[in-house]
């Protein structure tokens, strides 16, 4: 349980927290000041920092690894930090698995023994044993490489995998006959944001930029391009195919349906509205032809069969929609309507000729069997208010698989009949949680322009509201994702010594379509940080806590959210996480992918209106001389999606404006990335140091 140090009075526990930290300020390393300034639209903006950028010099590593000795000695302080190590060890020791997939007459899952770095894939034949397929474990000696995609081809006699080392976004693909797993080709190198989709057995599409000249880590990359790897040739053979100076496009994408058919290619400049491209593969010689240029929509082929179409679309419809055409006539004009759109957003996923959409409803997952046609035929009945995710597969398969969770609901996978319509439980999760013992239920707040905001709170039953709980409030709020229930192993450790996890569905995600989304970008983007302030602010005034127990986490955009929101009102929390961050806000677009963020967030260079506007909540660019919280920043030093420099150059400004005795530390991850792949062992090392983090800085123990 927690164990106030001192008596329930909030001076008193306020008192002691600053007495824990009384003697850290002046411990921070320096941080070298340099002169650089930059102007936009004639205002000059400093970025004393700049240097940081550099992630190959020796000046930086230096910097890294004197930050890292810091946080280190202070989190060897925490009396508690190896017991709660332990509990997490102890709670996150027991099998997981994923829903099955069938290739080639096999069935294949992925299945982690308990505390294995990373899952292993397995296959099994029949009622046969299970026998391991790839080990991700032997990958390399420290678990820091990981697998990250598989594809087969439709006969499912051979495979191509993508390897990620060190959490990088670059991976490279090797193919193996999947009877012998043997190597039959060579390995490809620095593909990135790509999958691998065979044509027949004869080679793949995949996709990738050009190799920067400079950091391989942090330059910016700029031209995607779909390439055709005929097995057998060397990489420098393979064929270009959409892409490059002709039709320069940041995030290009090529798959092959499963008939065979088609190629079709998505290409877009950000991450927001896309172009789509086919081509018959049927005709040799067959050109690429345009379905939908411009990019002021987003459309996904989901399905094809016998020279038709299936697409979801947001084409006059906000929430989605999926429409059917004609290959041979497939412009806008012909498509017609077969699940049309709704108040919830939809996605659509394909199996055995039948269509499920997947609607969210105030953030909770509603499932529906559709016939090709487009009549509804089944609801999918799930256990709860939760996330349900899956319902693919090949076109010949009688049943499909889907997981489903809450934050009280551990992931459990069930197999659905599709004729029947009824599902039962596949996989049950082992962990050791009795969720009769929490509770979760969503509320709704109001916002500062009066929009209501759904927030789900989760707590042990029997919790008192009197102001004195610890809660952990989390937030995204951007790129149109949507954060459904999900259950979390190092949440329990917080909960069930009385902790509160709140989770906010803020403007700038997901959950109710591209209006909500659009109401959280560019110039609106001050709504997503104003929603989650609002949050802490309902949680104060419904008593589940107070300014002093009142902690906020977040990561990549939503290390943004925290950034902004500690530096916007640093008199309303007490810890702050802000995780992987987006947090220089006139240089994001400089950097790997970044451009391709600014349908979310503009950039500086845009009009002078942007820049201001960006200029005025950046954290890197607003950090005062004042009180902060305490604050734990949290970066990978292979991070090549969200750059380390955002989180180096944020927690440097953080140290030189604290003018209290609360920490505001920085914890880099060596060998890892944005957070795909990471390895078990680092994982519960940093839930654990979070976790002691907030304990510590609110006064409180754990037992």
């Amino acid at each position: 349980m927690i164990k106030r140090t001192i008596c329930a009075s909030l001076l008193l526990t306020g008192f002691m927290a600053n007495a824990q930290q009384a003697d850290f300020k002046g411990q921070y390393p320096a941080t070298n000041k340099i002169e650089q300034k930059d102007t936009y639209f004639g205002t000059v903006v400093e970025d004393p920092y700049r240097w940081l950028e550099n992630d190959r010099s020796e000046e930086t590593n230096k910097w890294v690894a004197e930050q890292n000795k810091v946080t280190n000695d202070y989190l060897k302080q925490i009396p508690f930090r190896d017991a709660i190590k332990k509990r997490l060890t102890e709670l996150w020791n027991y099998e997981k698995y994923s829903a099955p997939f069938k290739e080639g007459g096999a069935t294949y899952f992925y299945k982690n023994n308990g505390l294995q770095n990373q899952s292993v894939l397995y296959r099994q034949k029949g009622s046969g044993k299970p026998e391991v397929f790839l080990d991700p474990n032997k990958f390399s000696t420290d678990g820091t490489s990981s697998l990250q995609g598989i594809s087969f081809t439709k006969d499912g006699s051979l495979a191509a995998y993508q390897v990620s080392e060190g959490g990088s976004d670059w991976r490279k693909v090797i193919v193996i006959d999947t009877k012998t797993g043997k190597k039959v080709d060579d390995t490809l190198q620095d593909v990135k944001f790509s999958g691998t989709s065979w044509y027949k057995n004869d080679g793949f599409y995949y996709s990738s930029y050009d190799k920067p000249k400079g950091s391989q880590l942090s330059e910016k990359t700029q031209i995607h391009k779909l390439y055709y790897h005929k097995l057998g040739t060397p990489q420098s053979q393979d064929k270009l195919i959409f892409g490059g100076e002709t039709t320069p496009r940041r995030y290009i994408g090529g798959g092959v349906t499963e008939d065979e058919q088609f190629l079709v290619i998505s290409a877009a400049n950000a991450t927001y509205g896309n172009e789509l491209y086919i081509q018959d593969l049927s005709k040799p010689g067959s050109p690429i032809i345009p379905v939908v240029t411009g990019f002021d929509n987003e459309q996904d082929v989901v399905y094809a069969e016998k020279g038709k179409l299936y697409i979801v679309t947001n084409q006059d419809a906000p929430n989605r929609k999926l429409i059917v055409t004609d290959a041979d006539k497939a412009e806008v004009k012909n498509w017609k309507t077969l699940i049309p759109e709704t108040k919830f957003p939809l996605s659509v996923s394909v199996c055995g000729r039948k269509f499920f959409a997947q609607y969210l409803e105030d953030a909770v997952s509603k499932v529906y069997q559709y016939s090709l046609g487009g009549e509804k035929e089944k609801q999918i009945e799930l256990p709860g208010l939760g996330s349900a995710g899956g319902f693919g597969g090949k076109v010949d398969e009688v049943e499909t698989y889907y997981s489903y969770t809450s934050y009280v609901y551990p992931p459990t996978i069930f197999k659905y009949n599709l004729k029947t319509g009824k599902s039962e439980v596949y996989k049950v999760s082992g962990v050791k949680f009795d969720p009769k013992e929490f509770e979760s239920k969503q509320v709704f707040y109001n916002s500062a322009d009066g929009t209501k905001i759904p927030m789900i709170i989760t707590y042990k039953k029997g919790m008192k509201l009197n102001g004195m709980n610890p809660v952990l409030l989390y937030g995204y709020g951007g790129f149109s994702v949507s954060l459904s229930p999900s259950f979390s192993v190092s949440n329990l450790v917080f909960m069930e010594n009385g902790g509160v996890y709140a989770v906010a569905n803020l403007r700038g995600g997901g959950e109710y379509g591209d209006t909500w989304h659009d109401a959280g970008t560019k110039m609106n983007k001050q709504n997503v940080f104003n929603d989650f302030i609002a949050a802490g602010e309902y949680l104060i005034n419904q008593k589940y806590t107070s300014k002093e127990y009142l902690a906020i986490a977040g990561g990549s955009n939503g290390g943004l959210l925290v950034g902004a929101c500690m530096t916007k009102r640093p008199d309303l929390f007490r810890v702050c996480f802000p995780a992987v961050g987006v947090l220089d806000m006139l240089r994001y677009n400089k950097f790997t992918a970044g451009a391709g963020w600014s349908y979310d967030y503009g950039t500086a260079e845009d009009s002078k209106e942007m820049f201001d506007y960006l200029l005025n909540y950046s954290p890197v660019h607003n950090v005062k001389n004042q009180c902060y919280p305490a604050t734990m920043v949290t970066t990978g030093d292979h991070d090549d999606r969200v750059v380390p420099a955002h989180s180096f150059k944020f927690a440097a400004a953080l140290q030189a404006g604290q003018s209290c005795n609360n920490p505001t530390l920085i914890r880099i991850e060596t060998k890892a990335g944005h957070g795909a792949g990471k390895p078990t062992d680092m994982i519960i090392a940093e839930q654990a140091d979070k976790w002691s983090f907030l304990f510590w800085n609110m006064g409180l123990s754990y037992k």
